[in-house]
């Protein structure tokens, strides 16, 4: 009988007795001021609209005296000076649990995909500070991503956290949806924020697929979509990641793309006062960036191993953006266009990239077989031009003759299809093939010889 009664309670404990309100006074563009309601930054307020007699949410970003400053999760299409504003008391939280699988959600956790509400009592913040680093676990097991140029030459470990690097078109989303579909992690928490319209429904019937979704959670944020709502469904992912690795769960998330997230700060806090900084973009952009990026990684339950998309704004990689992301990460993929061009794909850059704890997760033939190969790819990178251009003479030097007979090997084992199924097991036989050097079946596992043991740094 009390369980029966149990969420009947816990709605009673959950609703406000005292209302605070006040009264929408401008509209400024993205900004609407309002006199009251007594409220917090980041605080969740109802506007009532009443043409539609409806609400439309918006979040406190700033206070001046009486006047609240909000930006509205909606259009304002209806707004008009005197509407009721009446605050929530509480911030952004999203509803999470297993029933979370295989739907799609908004920036604000509301289903995206018609098939009813996610019917779950529990709840996490939107905004939560990253776990402490002496709470971290070690990353010492390798995670499958099913690339073998990642795989293979650029091992990931469970925990990690990479961008991914390129400009537009080069292959970003395709590279995540091959990840996402080929991954060993339990699950995939995938936010599409400030994607177009058109490839949301691309990415998930056609990208995902069907057998992808089912362990997946998917949030949306479009471009068209106002800044916060793209802002805090940067949050809202990274809130469900966080559930699930509380849970124990190894959780892969993949978020496209971290640009567009200081695109719509970039947006707020130009429109809120803030003094333009590096190229246009105020200084809370970043100051948010790190506490975003850190939240994922391990702690002491779970992993969250989380790639990042950047879009390289004309093909720069000293851009503020991608400058302050890559000397955030554990690690970078560049996707190069060129490559592109030429049907590589996927268009890795595997000289140009870098795993910083790839040593820690590969057993010592793997990584000396894996040194091999780069060896090769940087000796004829060297002497890419005057080979192609004929002034090259076999025999000059047996390094680069050996880096010219290899090339058409290593470019099959870099190349993959969007459909190909690549498991460790044939990723590490083939790399092993392609080297010469024998790498014993010990280092196919997760957590191979010569890994970096854990230490408990409140036992020393």
């Amino acid at each position: 009988m009390e369980s029966f009664f149990e969420k009947y309670i816990d709605a009673v404990k959950d609703t406000d007795t005292i209302k605070y309100t006040g009264a929408v006074t401008a509209v400024k563009g993205l900004m609407i001021e309002s006199s009251g309601p007594r409220s917090v930054i980041g605080e969740i307020c109802k506007i009532h609209i009443p043409s539609t007699n409806e609400y439309l949410l918006a979040e406190v970003v700033g206070l001046e005296g009486t006047t609240v400053r909000l930006m509205a999760y909606g259009e304002t299409k209806g707004i008009e000076v005197g509407a009721e504003v009446t605050a929530s008391g509480h911030v952004l939280e999203v509803p999470v649990g297993a029933k979370l699988l295989g739907r799609v959600i908004d920036a604000t956790g509301t289903p995206f995909d018609g098939k009813g509400d996610i019917a779950t009592p529990v709840h996490y913040p939107a905004l939560q500070s990253p776990p402490s680093p002496l709470e971290r676990k070690d990353i010492n097991r390798r995670i499958v991503t099913g690339v073998r140029a990642i795989d293979g030459l650029l091992a990931v470990g469970k925990g990690q956290r990479l961008g991914i690097f390129a400009g537009s078109g080069v292959g970003k989303s395709t590279l995540l949806s091959i990840i996402a579909r080929n991954t060993n992690a339990d699950v995939n928490v995938i936010g599409l924020i400030g994607e177009r319209g058109r490839e949301v429904m691309d990415f998930i019937n056609r990208d995902l697929g069907e057998e992808g979704l089912k362990r997946s959670v998917v949030v949306v944020a479009t471009s068209d979509q106002p800044s916060i709502a793209r802002l805090r469904a940067a949050y809202v992912t990274t809130a469900i990641a966080e559930y699930f690795r509380d849970q124990g769960k190894d959780v892969m998330l993949m978020f496209d793309s971290v640009t567009r997230f200081a695109h719509a700060q970039r947006e707020i806090g130009l429109a809120t006062g803030e003094p333009p900084a590096q190229r246009g973009y105020p200084p809370s952009v970043f100051d948010m960036l790190p506490k975003l990026l850190e939240r994922t990684g391990t702690n002491s339950k779970g992993s969250i191993t989380a790639f990042y998309t950047v879009l390289v704004d004309g093909d720069d990689m000293d851009e503020p953006i991608s400058d302050k992301v890559r000397g955030t990460l554990d690690g970078h993929i560049v996707l190069n266009r060129s490559l592109a061009q030429h049907q590589h794909y996927p268009a890795i850059d595997v000289l140009a990239s870098i795993s910083r704890l790839s040593r820690r997760v590969s057993g010592p033939m793997t990584l000396k077989a894996v040194q091999t190969v780069k060896k090769w790819m940087s000796d004829y990178a060297a002497q890419e031009e005057m080979i192609l251009a004929g002034v090259y003479q076999k025999g000059n030097s047996p390094e680069i003759d050996e880096a010219i007979d290899k090339h058409a090997a290593i470019e099959a084992f870099l190349c993959q299809e969007e459909s190909d199924h690549c498991t460790i097991e044939d990723t590490l036989q083939k790399l092993s093939e392609l080297s010469g050097v024998p790498i014993p079946k010990e280092e196919f596992v997760e957590n191979p010889v010569g890994a970096i043991k854990h230490i408990d740094i409140k036992a020393v």
